[in-house]
Order: C-alpha cells, then sequence, then structure tokens
C-alpha cells in the first residue's frame, strides 16, 4: 500500500475527479460531466491518445494532441450516452509523455428505460467564485413516476461543495418534489468539477465551479493632509496602491471634493499581485478655509471599496508694500503717500501727515500694479509736489 502511495503522488498527469459515476440514464438521453486534467510537474505534457473500451461514452470538442503547459489545467468534457439498459462500466485512457505515460479513468452509468427521478436543472455551474467565499444553487428532485421512490443516501464529489436539504432514507411520493441546496466554497484558484449522487433512483447532478484568487487593495498612507496651501495654488501628495493575494483591477475612482484631483494613472488598471502602483493626488484650494474629501476607489479585491481621506486648507496670502525714502532737505514736519494704478493719477492713502519716512500699504491686491509718490509738509502745512514715482507689482 505503502508504494502504492507514492507511486500515485509522483503522478505528472493527474485527473479530477478520479472517476466519473453518471447515475440512471434514460436510453436515448445523454449526461455530460467534466474530467480535469493537471499537468502538476514542471516539464510540458503533451497528451497524444484518449481512448474508451466501448462505445457509449465519449469526449466531443477535445483535440488531440493536447498540450498542457507546467501547472496547467485542462477540461474535458464526457458524455454518456446508454443504449441499453442497464450497468456499463469502461475505462477511459489517456497516453502522453508525462511521467505517468497512461492515465486511466473509471467511467460507469446506468441505461434506464424511464428516468427513476429527475433534477431540474440537471446540471449545476457555479461560475467564478472567489476564494473563500460561498456560492449558493438551488435544485428540485422531481418523482415524475406513479410509484414511490426511496432516497437512501448521497454521495457528494467536489473539494469545497456540500449539500443542505434532505435527510435519509427519504420516501419521495408519485409527482413529489424535493428542493436541495448546494454550495461551493473554493478554497484555492481553479475550475473543479464534481457532483451529488443519490443512491436509490441512481440520480446524478453534475456541478462545475471556478475558484477565483481575488486580492486585497490598500493604500500607503491611509490618509492625506496638505496642510496650508495658497488659494490658487496647487500642491500634491502621492499614496501608493497594492495588491495581496492576487491581482486587483481598479475600475473607478471617485473625489467628494472637486478641489481634488488625480493625476498619474488612466482607469481601469490593474496592480498585480505583490506589486504596487503609486497614485498622486492634486489639492487647488479654490476658496480659503479648511476641505476635506474622500477618495474612493472601486475595484474588484475583496474589499471592492477602499476609501481614503483628503485634507487640506486654503489660504489668501496678505500681500503688503513697505516704501521709504530720504528725508526732504527742507524744514518739514512729515509727509503724505499717494498711490494710484495709473502713473500720475494718485489718491492720497495715510490718514495723516506721517513724521516717518517709511510706510508700509496693508491695502493692495495680488495681481495689481501700483504707483506710488510722496509728498513733503512744512508746518504751515503748505505740500510739495510729487516726488518721482516707482512701480510696484504684486504677485
Amino acid at each position: 500500500m505503502l508504494a502504492l502511495q507514492v507511486l500515485a503522488s509522483a503522478q505528472q498527469l493527474q485527473c479530477e475527479p478520479p472517476n466519473l459515476h453518471f447515475g440512471a440514464i434514460q436510453v436515448g438521453q445523454t449526461e455530460s460531466q467534466t474530467l480535469i486534467l493537471t499537468n502538476t510537474g514542471q516539464t510540458t505534457v503533451t497528451i497524444s491518445a484518449a481512448k474508451f473500451n466501448g462505445t457509449e461514452f465519449s469526449f466531443p470538442g477535445m483535440t488531440l494532441p493536447m498540450v498542457l503547459a507546467a501547472g496547467q489545467s485542462t477540461a474535458v468534457n464526457v458524455v454518456f450516452a446508454p443504449t441499453s439498459n442497464g450497468w456499463t462500466g469502461q475505462l477511459l485512457t489517456f497516453s502522453s509523455n508525462a511521467s505517468n505515460p497512461v492515465l486511466h479513468v473509471e467511467i460507469g452509468g446506468t441505461g434506464a428505460i424511464v428516468d427513476p427521478m429527475t433534477s431540474s436543472p440537471s446540471s449545476l455551474s457555479f461560475g467564478q467564485v472567489p476564494v473563500g467565499t460561498t456560492a449558493t444553487l438551488s435544485a428540485q428532485l422531481k418523482n415524475s413516476n406513479t410509484w414511490k421512490i426511496t432516497l437512501s443516501g448521497m454521495n457528494v464529489v467536489g473539494a469545497g461543495i456540500s449539500v443542505s436539504g434532505p435527510t435519509f432514507p427519504l420516501v419521495v411520493d408519485s409527482g413529489q418534489s424535493v428542493p436541495i441546496q448546494v454550495s461551493f466554497k473554493p478554497q484555492s484558484a481553479g475550475l473543479i468539477s464534481g457532483s451529488v449522487f443519490f443512491t436509490g433512483p441512481s440520480l446524478n447532478i453534475p456541478l462545475t465551479g471556478t475558484g477565483t484568487s481575488t486580492g486585497q487593495l490598500s493604500a500607503t498612507p491611509t490618509a492625506l493632509n496638505f496642510g496650508n496651501v495658497d488659494v490658487g495654488n496647487t500642491a500634491t501628495l502621492n499614496t501608493t496602491l497594492s495588491a495581496s493575494g492576487g491581482s486587483v483591477t481598479v475600475s473607478s475612482a471617485t473625489l467628494s471634493s472637486s478641489a481634488f484631483t488625480i493625476s498619474g494613472v488612466d482607469l481601469p488598471f490593474t496592480v498585480n499581485a505583490g506589486q504596487s502602483v503609486p497614485l498622486t493626488i492634486v489639492f487647488s484650494p479654490k476658496n480659503s478655509g479648511a476641505t476635506n474629501g474622500t477618495l474612493t476607489l472601486a475595484s474588484n479585491a475583496s474589499n471592492p471599496q477602499l476609501a481614503e481621506s483628503l485634507a487640506g486648507d486654503g489660504v489668501t496670502v496678505a500681500y503688503s508694500v513697505n516704501l521709504s525714502w530720504s528725508p526732504s532737505t527742507s524744514s518739514v514736519v512729515g509727509y503724505n503717500v499717494y498711490r494710484g494704478t495709473v502713473a500720475g493719477s494718485y489718491s492720497r492713502i495715510n490718514s495723516s501727515v506721517d513724521s516717518s519716512t517709511s510706510y508700509t500699504d496693508n491695502t493692495v491686491s495680488s495681481g495689481v500694479t501700483y504707483y506710488y509718490a510722496a509728498t513733503a509738509v512744512n508746518s504751515a502745512g503748505q505740500e510739495s509736489g510729487y516726488s518721482s514715482p516707482i512701480q510696484v507689482s504684486v504677485p
């Protein structure tokens, strides 16, 4: 027994399930099941031949030779079409250049005059199901005959497959239906093939499903704060998106505030498993004050909505113009300061005569060009003419 187990574990070309049981099928009808062939080795396998030792089974659509790369799997559809009543058992043989050049799969089914019991639907396909999650499908077992049928037991084939519903033994009256729930919870990525076989009526329900490896999306840092940014200017910060456990495709990005934008990527984009993608966020405050926002990324990750907090403060810059001049050579008590937006056309901006030879104008606006001139005032209140003007452009 030990030697046989070691030999089995060393097989390069493997098959799941290891055998197929089709149950009872009415003569003239067909049933399909799926075999999964996997190359578990490190070298390419070429399947050169596949044959049955009988005529009631076939595998339509299979093209030979078939090449499987290392680690690759393929699905083979097997059809049972009974031509007579009674049990039929055959041997399916795959020939290849694998370490086990001959792979045998036992296949059997029963031809019947009428279907003892039917299932609706007759087969179940779960499609793609993320690893670790559960998908559930329903089926109805119906006795369409005029006599009672006893379900004596149930055999479930397929990794991650479970069934809830009847307890056994169960007597099903003529015309009665029995509901069942079949669940698929894949523990690893890849295609699985299985079945639910009910003993008594020999009813078989083929199953297929694919476990998908869905990644987890994360962002570093989880929040961005731009601090103070002048109104009208921009600031940028970077966040790094990473995928773990599988590749993730980001399909959309939504920003709750128009003060924030994204640059550096085109949507949709994919973050490969174990890799990272930089994402640049731009803050462009339109008004002074605090601005808060949220970046929401939608993806096919196991966490389909990833949110990142954004914050920044818009600051209105206060500009001022500092003026100074040489003192008058005459006897004066002070000076007046004049300003205009056109040279030669001024208005006084100091409220009273200023004895200082400097002045700070705190009432200027961004983007405006000003012209300044000063006059001297003596003790009699007489005012001199304008000094030579100076031009100041505020950013």
